[in-house]
């Protein structure tokens, strides 16, 4: 059976040199055919890969100790809290309709110390600016408008995802340059490089065509179950403190004042009744 390798490449070197940790137990994201795996195992690890190609499963087994065959949308459901050392997202973020499920699940099953590495690709790379520039979005069987890419990052918001996803940067890169195209044969190669590296420094969104880093959580995350992955966490509400109610003055109770004295003639006046100075004719 011909097998539908189309993603077969030469690995991602440049991500993998970033790993500063000893070699131990890896989880491999969409491996592939196995590339990063088998840099991975020279690189003294223990490799276990995630596809959901049956294709894929059969050309990766060859390079990885373990395969699982498994739709990363619904999470890593086989592997336990904390079980993989390292856990390598290469290229395959962009496939998904919502990434961060699948960082918040390489984030458990990480374990205390380890890294978790992160390639996407920038679609705004010059070449393809200037394709839109010429009014062109179309997708293509592999690259950075692959048909099965689902979202589209630059270097500035790969990076703004990982951060938002829980993830601490503790180095970063991007592969690119300028556009050499022949000249980069002629000229020297330590120059080339350097300015090559120049320009990536300060426009990394233009001339880089995938931002790699290296991560660690922010903070331990708190298990979560298989069935919770995609769901919001339901919190219980924090109790409201009751205002302070201000104080009642105690009612005041005057007593009636007393009547003052009054003399007899006064009285005898005010019981007399009056008339009108004028009196009316026939009245």
């Amino acid at each position: 059976m011909e097998l539908d390798l189309r993603y077969r490449n030469g690995g991602n070197p440049d991500l993998l040199d970033l790993v500063d940790i000893r070699p131990g137990r890896a989880l491999d994201c969409g491996c592939g055919a196995g590339d990063n795996a088998r840099l991975l195992r020279e690189r003294g690890w223990q490799v276990t890969g995630v596809t959901n190609d049956p294709s894929e499963r059969a050309a990766a087994g060859r390079e990885c100790d373990r395969i699982e065959l498994a739709d990363l949308a619904d999470g890593l459901p086989f592997a336990p809290d904390g079980s993989y050392e390292l856990v390598v997202l290469s290229h395959i973020l962009e496939h998904l309709a919502d990434p961060t499920p699948l960082v918040r699940e390489a984030r458990r099953v990480l374990a205390p110390g380890g890294r978790i590495l992160v390639a996407l690709p920038n679609v705004l790379h010059y070449r393809q600016r200037a394709k839109f520039l010429l009014g062109h979005f179309e997708y293509t069987e592999t690259g950075l408008m692959d048909a099965t890419h689902l979202r589209f990052f630059t270097v500035t918001s790969a990076r703004r995802l990982l951060v938002s996803g829980g993830l601490r940067i503790l180095a970063d890169a991007s592969t690119g340059g300028l556009p050499w195209w022949r000249s980069r044969e002629f000229l020297p190669e330590g120059w080339v490089r350097g300015a090559d590296q120049f320009v990536l420094r300060q426009m990394p969104n233009l001339y880089a065509w995938q931002s790699l880093f290296l991560t660690a959580p922010l903070r331990p995350l708190p298990a979560a179950r298989p069935a919770d992955i995609g769901t919001r966490p339901v919190t219980a509400p924090r109790p409201r403190r009751k205002a302070a109610q201000p104080a009642v003055p105690a009612p005041t109770v005057t007593a009636p004042a007393a009547p003052a004295a009054v003399s007899p003639t006064a009285s005898a006046s005010a019981a007399a009744p009056t008339r009108s100075p004028v009196a009316r004719a026939g009245g």
